[in-house]
């Protein structure tokens, strides 16, 4: 099975851009949130790491169309 979809992908005109195209795009978002990670405040993540156990959080309130 596996010889048959390898024996069709390999007359695919191109195909070698597509593993090094997917990697790009894992490499540069890897490297934004790298980036990000770096530039990010401290009081930003703390405040973000607290929010779920925070009691001032405002609390959201479901409306029933009647």
């Amino acid at each position: 099975m596996l010889k048959f979809i390898k024996h069709h992908v390999d007359t695919i005109v191109g195909i070698e851009v597509y593993p090094m195209l997917s990697f790009m795009v894992f490499f540069l978002f890897f490297m934004a949130m790298l980036l990000w990670l770096v530039k990010v405040s401290r009081n930003h993540v703390d405040h973000m790491s607290a929010l779920p156990l925070s009691d001032d959080a405002p609390q959201v309130r479901e409306h029933h169309a009647h």
